[in-house]
């Protein structure tokens, strides 16, 4: 925690939303299938906790992103 200033469960949600985030823009995963790759067990938490550090739902951001 001193290092990342983060709890260890923050930690690990914020790894696989990163993750997550890269598995959409650059293998062009859906989200569903982003959210199972990662170690989620329910999209709709997913996208909740997405929307929640990025800002916007994946669909948008990956939108925004690439501009596509």
């Amino acid at each position: 925690k001193r290092i990342t200033a983060l709890s260890p469960l923050q930690f690990q949600k914020k790894i696989r939303l990163e993750e997550a985030k890269n598995l959409l823009i650059n293998q062009n995963l859906d989200a569903a299938e982003a959210t199972f790759a990662v170690g989620y067990a329910s999209p709709s938490q997913f996208n909740r906790e997405y929307s929640r550090m990025f800002g916007m739902p994946p669909k948008a951001h990956v939108l925004a992103i690439t501009g596509a």
